[in-house]
């Protein structure tokens, strides 16, 4: 039962209004945002929170940055979408800036991330049959336990949480699921020679921030290169800047086979994925065989780009290097009997508490934090992330960090 909190009435007829009209797949912290800027969020109310959730990482560079902000209005001002069916004037320079800066051949681009590991699972079978030679229907793609990759119905198939299988069967065959981070369980399924592909998270976002051993990743794909194994590295979550690198697969010199972006690709202004890979990998696929109405759109492009620029000209992977281990330290430092576990990489991190502490758990809490001006959520009962915008600075982390503390103390 999670515990509730009384709300002004101007809250509560959002909240009510959600209730009433929409689907009761979410379950919100019970807070209205109407506007935010940079690190900070407003709610109907005015009140301000710092924001330590980042849609999920979607936001890596600030709330409505003002490049990103101005790329969009002047595209959408002249051109949104055109469809595949004919070219536009910012899909091959988006297609090469993207290519050249992550030191790919080719980008196909994606809306959600769920298409985007759609799409690479798409790419990794074709290519077992073209390329490796797999008989017909028989390629089989390795998977982790505690994998989060999205909802459709393709992706839970492989999914070990039974809150996204349950009742939702058949499943679609071709996945095979080894430990995360086991070595050994990797090596012996890379014995069967229809293996595609292994498809892993460098760090399991929604498991709880879980950060593997460090060699783990660079093993693992040398593992896949003696077997003609593709390494596909779905670095949605982790991907640009979040964890200190361009990608997290960068901390142990990785280059994926297939590359999956998402999530911060655009700002947090629209959907936008992306799928990266060689030629070998990438021109399997022909005309009329994969694609999207929307993948590819100018306004997407624009944006993407612009996105990334800021990345890249205001260093955010170097800034959320030095803000998470600032982050990390502190919380070290706080009541070990509440806070059980620190964990993470540059500002993808998570806490895991003491679930029934006094009677309260993680959801209290971040209802506790929320009232003291900061927004987080628990993911799988006990795992709190902590992942503000890369944005923040020194000031606002101590900020941040005396929020917390005293939120802490007063538990």
């Amino acid at each position: 039962m999670h515990t509730t909190i009384s709300n002004s009435a101007r809250t509560q007829a959002y909240i009510d209004k959600e209730e009433n009209f929409g689907a009761h797949n979410y379950h919100p912290i019970p807070v209205v945002i109407d506007s935010a800027e940079g690190v900070y969020m407003w709610d109907v109310d005015g009140k301000r929170y710092y924001d330590f959730l980042s849609a999920y990482s979607a936001v890596n560079q600030g709330h409505c940055h003002p490049k990103i902000i101005n790329a969009l209005i002047h595209q959408a001002e002249k051109l949104t979408l055109t469809s595949r069916a004919f070219h536009n004037d910012l899909l091959g320079q988006y297609e090469e800036y993207m290519s050249k800066l992550f030191g790919y051949d080719k980008l196909l681009p994606m809306n959600s991330g769920a298409e985007a590991v759609e799409t690479a699972i798409k790419l990794c079978r074709r290519w077992a049959y073209d390329v490796k030679g797999v008989p017909s229907n028989m390629a089989k793609i390795l998977v982790c336990d505690g994998n989060f990759h999205g909802r459709t119905t393709g992706i839970i198939s492989f999914s070990t949480d039974p809150d996204s299988t349950s009742g939702f069967g058949p499943f679609i065959p071709g996945y095979e699921v080894v430990a995360y981070n086991d070595l050994a369980s990797l090596a012996n399924a890379l014995k069967d020679p229809n293996v595609a592909g292994f498809l892993v998270e460098p760090i399991q976002g929604e498991a709880g921030v879980y950060v593997p051993d460090e060699g783990f990743l660079s093993s693992a794909y040398e593992m896949c290169k003696a077997a003609n194994v593709l390494f596909i590295g779905d670095e949605i979550q982790t991907g640009l800047a979040r964890t200190g690198k361009m990608l997290a697969c960068d901390h142990e010199n990785v280059r994926p086979d297939i590359l999956i972006l998402g999530k911060a690709l655009s700002g947090g202004t629209m959907p936008v994925s992306a799928v990266l890979a060689d030629d070998e990998i990438m021109l399997t696929i022909k005309p009329g065989e994969h694609g999207s109405t929307f993948g590819g759109n100018p306004l997407a492009c624009a944006v993407a780009i612009a996105a990334m620029q800021v990345l890249v000209e205001e260093k955010l992977a170097e800034n959320a290097e030095k803000m998470g281990q600032m982050l990390r330290d502190a919380l070290s430092t706080m009541n070990p009997d509440f806070i059980k576990v620190v964990r993470g990489k540059g500002l993808l991190n998570a806490i895991v508490v003491n679930n029934d502490y006094h009677g309260k758990n993680a959801w209290d809490f971040c209802l506790a934090l929320k009232e003291n001006g900061l927004l987080a959520k628990p993911t799988h009962g006990d795992k709190i992330r902590f992942a503000p915008p890369l944005v923040i600075d020194i000031e606002q982390m101590e900020e941040c960090i005396a929020i917390i503390k005293k939120t802490v103390d007063a538990f």
